[in-house]
């Protein structure tokens, strides 16, 4: 039974950083490829940064400079580190796992598993 299980959410201030933690079981996360996604209510799932069975990682421009996306494949799991965060990174962080190979690792659809999200408060 795959599991996705995200941590590490909470309320700082512009300028402040966060790390989340996306805790995988069921499966090893050294074979999938995995993403961190973001969502605000009202509109759709925005493709934050991904990392490949082989390592390779994108993020999405909005982030980039300022997230760094790991992965630690002894505990499985998957990290979001978030520096300079601002208030528009205000969103639900759901971190999520592809059994395939992606043609776009940014796109959600990709991804046919789901955690059930970490809120992240930028004031």
């Amino acid at each position: 039974h795959v599991q996705l299980v995200e941590s590490g959410g909470g309320s700082v201030q512009a300028g402040g950083s966060l790390r989340l933690s996306c805790a995988a079981s069921g499966f090893a996360g050294r074979s999938y490829n995995m993403g961190w996604f973001r969502q605000v209510a009202g509109k759709g799932r925005e493709g934050v940064a991904s990392i490949g069975r082989d390592g390779s990682i994108m993020y999405g421009e909005s982030v980039k400079g300022r997230f760094t996306i790991s992965k630690d494949n002894a505990k499985n799991t998957l990290y979001l580190q978030m520096d300079s965060l601002k208030p528009e990174d205000t969103a639900m962080y759901r971190c999520a796992a592809a059994s395939w190979g992606l043609q776009r690792p940014l796109v959600p659809f990709e991804y046919n598993y789901w955690g059930q999200g970490t809120q992240v408060t930028v004031s």
